[in-house]
């Protein structure tokens, strides 16, 4: 009797996720067994993740949550910043690596984040927008009287000035005579250059440096920061923006040139809260940051491989860097392991549920309606087309939030066509005698469907579901690009600091985890195989 009722439980829970789809007494009983496993699985295995991933990225979480930008640096300051106020007793959280000026400020702005690390010249130019070389030179004061009425603050000055600034190779620039910016300007040479994407779209970067000095060089396709020193050395390059602080400058023979027209505004560091943020429990970090201090922790994580987390508790404890294990084994096990799992899973698994729902009527649609197939598999088609990156960036101006919102419906997207293109499939490729058969038996076209077409569509329709599954895996690593967390993290980590064995820690989980996805499909298609075929018992329906 118990497992009987599990049974009709089972029925309920179906019919009321997918009524088209809904058991009844015409299903065979070996397709109601793996329909039933499949439905537990999805219970037990699935929701819970999708539940958890929602619970990770809540915006109603009590703790504070401390913003980041994709570089080394941002990344430290978020980790001080963090680690700071949890020594004073309160729950903070690290977002790391969420993006570019914009999409924090804008994320300060919504609530999903408190604070980060930001600098004044940055805030005067791209986010006030005030153009006025007297304003480059605001005092902090005037700063926040400019923020108020965005509801922002700036506070705690670190201690340090990190300017933007232009570089070359050493022997380039002796070989040219190039000491100033505008040195550069009344060059004639064909020097290639490779600067990031901040910096050629921001308010204080290229388009006005260019304007400033009359600078006629092409500026190219846009480098990752982490990328443009080894970009330089290798000779791709020859021209590139820097952080005055970049580690590498240290240990590269480069050649900064001088901003001889005072074109860059200072660049203190603050950092910019949203103004209900106390901020006396960060005081103690005031102008304990100096250029010199700043540098060598940049270089603790850049070039000596320590992470993040390590290098703020060095300089936290006095020490200005401590030692830590930063091997392979320790970086692919480290303790944020489970949690970016958990939040990746939850990606790929709830945007599957959620896929799998709509998409399954639609391919059902276009095969009943054949005037709906070309307009459907076109439209989902095209979603499939649309890159990645310009995708979250529009479904974050949908929803007004970064996190796990936009990355699920992304990933919920890119899941339609594999799983409608293969329920169509399916469908097509019944037998039309047996539609026939049915229907002479006294079968209503519902029926129909849901005891002879969608069990005998059905290794079909998993397929597709095993390769939208599979492809959102790795798909999922760019919702770290938007602060959805994820075995992406890493990876855009990496990326920051030009860190083959981080971006690796990320990957091969990544790709163990796509392998163990497909491994668990391919099972469960072994599975209906074997109770469909008459030599081991199974039954035809």
């Amino acid at each position: 009797m118990p497992t009987v009722r599990k049974v009709l439980l089972l029925d309920a829970a179906i019919a009321m996720t997918n009524p088209p789809l809904t058991l009844g007494t015409a299903v065979p009983d070996g397709m109601r067994h793996h329909l039933a496993m499949a439905m537990r699985w999805l219970l037990h295995g699935l929701l819970p993740l999708l539940a958890g991933g929602w619970v990770l990225c809540a915006e109603a979480a009590p703790a504070l949550q401390v913003g980041s930008k994709r570089f080394t640096e941002s990344y430290i300051l978020g980790e001080v910043v963090t680690q700071t106020l949890r020594s004073q007793g309160l729950a903070a959280e690290h977002r790391q690596g969420l993006g570019n000026t914009a999409i924090l400020a804008a994320a300060l702005k919504q609530g999903q984040i408190d604070l980060y690390a930001e600098y004044t010249g940055t805030i005067v130019r791209e986010l006030l927008k005030r153009e006025a070389p007297a304003d480059a030179r605001a005092s902090l004061p005037q700063i926040n009287a400019w923020l108020q009425p965005l509801g922002l603050k700036a506070a705690v000055p670190l201690g340090f000035n990190n300017s933007y600034a232009l570089a070359v190779r050493e022997a380039d620039a002796a070989r040219l005579g190039l000491v100033t910016l505008s040195d550069l300007a009344r060059s004639a040479s064909t020097l290639r250059l490779g600067l990031s994407h901040e910096f050629l779209a921001r308010a204080d970067g290229w388009p006005a440096l260019r304007q400033a000095y009359g600078l006629t060089l092409k500026p190219g396709a846009g480098l990752d920061h982490g990328l443009a020193y080894g970009a330089l050395a290798a000779g791709q390059v020859d021209v590139i923006d820097v952080y005055t602080t970049d580690a590498q400058l240290a240990r590269q023979p480069v050649r900064v040139l001088q901003d001889d027209r005072g074109f860059f505004p200072r660049y203190d560091a603050v950092l910019l809260m949203r103004a209900e943020v106390d901020d006396r429990h960060l005081q103690g970090l005031t102008g304990q940051l100096t250029e010199a201090v700043m540098t060598r922790l940049n270089a603790a994580a850049e070039l000596e491989g320590q992470d993040f987390a390590s290098v703020a508790r060095g300089f936290l404890a006095g020490a200005g860097v401590r030692d830590g294990e930063h091997g392979w084994g320790a970086r692919l096990f480290a303790p944020d392991l489970p949690r970016l799992l958990a939040q990746h899973l939850a990606l790929v698994m709830g945007s599957l549920v959620l896929a799998t729902v709509m998409a399954v009527p639609l391919g059902v649609a276009a095969h009943r309606l054949p005037r709906l197939s070309g307009p459907v598999m076109a439209t989902v088609g095209l979603l499939q087309t649309l890159p990645s990156l310009a995708l979250l960036a529009f479904l974050i101006a949908l929803v007004g939030r970064i996190g796990f919102a936009p990355a699920l419906l992304a990933l919920f997207v890119y899941a339609l066509l594999p799983i409608v293109r293969n329920t169509h499939a399916g469908l097509q490729g019944v037998p039309a005698g047996l539609r026939q058969a049915a229907m002479a038996l006294g079968l209503t076209p519902a029926q129909t469907l849901r005891a002879v077409e969608i069990p005998l569509a059905l290794p079909t329709l998993m397929a597709g579901i095993k390769t939208a599954a599979v492809t959102n895996v790795g798909t999922a690593t760019v919702a770290a690009f938007v602060g959805a967390g994820g075995l992406g993290e890493r990876i855009v980590a990496g990326l920051a600091v030009n860190d083959s064995a981080l971006m690796l820690a990320g990957a091969l989980p990544a790709a163990g985890l796509a392998l163990l996805v497909q491994w668990i499909f391919d099972g469960l298609e072994r599975s209906v195989a074997r109770r469909r075929s008459p030599e081991r018992g199974g039954r035809n329906p």
